[in-house]
C-alpha cells in the first residue's frame, strides 16, 4: 500500500506538492475513519429502531381494531 499524501498548492505560482504523510497524520487519519464508521453505525442502528417501534405500534394499533387509514393518520 502506498502511503498517503497532502497536496500542497501554491496559488500564486500555480504550483502543487504532494508530501507524505508523517505517521501521526495517518493515525489521526485512521482515528477518524473509525471515529466516522461508529458513528454511521450508531445511526443505522437508530435509524432501525425507530422504524421497528413504528411497524410494532401500527402492529398494536391493528390489532386494536383501527383501519390502516385510520393507522396511517396516527402514525407517519
Amino acid at each position: 500500500m502506498s502511503v498517503p499524501v497532502k497536496v500542497i498548492f501554491d496559488c500564486s505560482t500555480g504550483t502543487s506538492v504532494e508530501i507524505p504523510l508523517t505517521a501521526e497524520e495517518i493515525a489521526d487519519m485512521e482515528a477518524r475513519q473509525a471515529e466516522s464508521i461508529a458513528k454511521a453505525a450508531e445511526q443505522e442502528a437508530a435509524i432501525a429502531a425507530e422504524t421497528a417501534a413504528r411497524e410494532s405500534a401500527r402492529a398494536k394499533l391493528a390489532v386494536l381494531g383501527l383501519t390502516e387509514a385510520e393507522v396511517a393518520a396516527l402514525v407517519k
